[in-house]
């Protein structure tokens, strides 16, 4: 039987309020990184949800622990959470996830970038070759 976990947590990092939904299917894990702004409201992060699911940007997948579940008492579960948010806050796994999407979307970027500069540098070629056989053209 396949698990699926999704988490999303909000937190204030200055200037904005961000959402960090994680989920992890079939041993792997996604993480995606939502710009709210304003603090939201729990209903509006509810219809954020519904609305625009389809077109959040996962990171890509990474190779998650598989953690055999074993029933916790309820306030030593309350403790092992509380001490984990004191400690870690996002999450490494979510931050490493992060950071390799940030790393794709710079290589793209510089790629395209060389492309369009590569592409100016032949215009710019084509136009003096150009000048250079008007000039020569005896008129």
């Amino acid at each position: 039987m396949d698990t699926i976990i999704s988490k999303l947590t909000i937190y204030f990092d200055v200037p904005f309020w961000y959402g960090l939904y994680e989920r992890e299917e079939n041993g792997r894990y996604e993480v995606s990184k939502i710009i709210f702004g304003a603090e939201p409201k729990d209903y509006e992060v509810f219809a954020f949800l519904l609305e625009h699911w389809s077109s959040l940007r996962f990171s890509p997948s990474v190779e998650a622990d598989v953690k055999v579940k074993e029933r916790l008492n309820p306030k030593r579960m309350q403790r092992l959470v509380k001490k984990q948010i004191a400690s870690s806050g996002i999450g490494t796994k979510a931050q490493q996830a992060l950071k390799l999407q940030q790393e794709q979307g710079k290589l793209e970027r510089k790629g395209r970038s060389r492309e369009q500069r590569e592409a100016e540098k032949e215009r710019q070629f084509t136009l003096r070759q150009e000048k250079r056989k008007e000039k020569h053209r005896g008129h």
